[in-house]
């Protein structure tokens, strides 16, 4: 989670994208549970690879202490200081590279119920797409094993897309063909990727398996970020999950469903939802939203909003709709 989420931008000048709520919680902590979920045994450790300490702060490493804590996790903090590839932040880890370890991407988020493949000396996590010349692909034997990695396919080589989760029963095997990859400057785009370390341990004959999953959510823009919250909730209302603070304080105000409204919340003479997530202590006044993310503590007046990211303290009272507005705006 090292990268500075310039595609989310205004929101991740101030916040790293993995730690921005979706649907009330950070995305990281909803990806980290939901693959501990799925594991459906003991996690001793989690690995967390930041940037620089001037934007991956205290604060940062204090949450994600907590995240792996609550899971009965220690919590291990690692740099990756230049944007060198997944190969390169991976292995800025190594200390942590032993024994069974799942390896996922910050800014995505899953739904899945399924059982490891004991016989797999790994697992790639993917997901049946409609276009997949958009994105890396799997290609499997008659065994439905993975044989090759293909990045962006111009003919078709299969539906199977890449996530970005993996699993591996023995990490310290990606560990040795990484370095490798490091000490032979294999790069590609002028970085060190992960796939180059999976294909060497494919070419040593390890046995590789797919893990699909139900949904795949991606946080990479504004956009898709405001889709997944929207998705996200979906789930969570399915799920039995209180969503609205006890705390909310209601003045001619109508909340439909599904949303999440923390706590210290006013809503007046306002429509909230579907689809809409509000910070702590947001106050939304002469306003109707539905479809958009609204972190903590903003003012809204007078507003129709719809397909809206809004950051952390912001003012605003204006009459446009689809917006993206970034942490301490004022708009008036």
């Amino acid at each position: 989670m090292a990268g500075r989420g310039s595609r989310l931008r205004p929101h991740t000048v101030t916040v790293p994208k993995p730690l921005i709520p979706v649907a009330g919680k950070p995305i990281v902590h909803r990806l980290v549970e939901d693959i501990a979920k799925i594991l459906k045994e003991p996690i001793e450790e989690i690995a967390f690879v930041l940037g620089d300490a001037a934007f991956f702060g205290d604060d940062v490493v204090a949450s994600l202490t907590e995240l792996a804590n609550g899971l009965g996790a220690k919590a291990s903090i690692y740099r990756q200081d230049l944007p060198l590839g997944t190969g390169h932040a991976i292995m800025c880890a190594k200390e942590s590279l032993s024994g069974p370890a799942v390896i996922a991407y910050a800014d995505t988020l899953i739904r899945a119920d399924f059982e490891l493949d004991p016989e797999a000396d790994a697992v790639i996590w993917v997901k049946q797409v409609d276009k997949p010349e958009a994105f890396g692909v799997v290609k499997l034997n008659e065994n439905n094993e993975i044989i090759e990695l293909v990045e962006k396919p111009a003919t078709f080589v299969s539906d199977l897309a890449v996530i970005g989760i993996y699993y591996f029963k023995e990490v310290g095997v990606l560990k040795q063909e990484l370095q490798k990859v490091l000490d032979n400057n294999i790069q590609n785009g002028g970085e060190y990727q992960i796939n180059d370390g999976i294909k060497g341990m494919m070419a040593s004959g390890k046995v590789f398996k797919t893990g699909s999953v139900d949904e795949w959510m991606d946080c990479g823009n504004k956009e898709v970020t405001v889709e997944t919250n929207s998705r996200m909730l979906g789930f969570l209302e399915k799920d039995g999950v209180q969503l609205v603070h006890e705390k909310v304080k209601l003045q001619n105000a109508t909340i439909i469903p599904p949303c999440y409204i923390d706590e210290d919340v006013v809503l007046i003479d306002a429509t909230v939802g579907p689809n809409v997530s509000l910070g702590k202590g947001c106050h939304i006044i002469n306003s109707t939203i539905k479809n958009s993310l609204v972190q903590t503590h903003a003012h809204i007046k007078n507003a129709n909003l719809d397909n809206a990211m809004i950051g952390n303290h912001v003012n605003y009272d204006g009459n446009f709709t689809s917006i993206s507005i970034g942490d301490y705006s004022v708009l008036e």
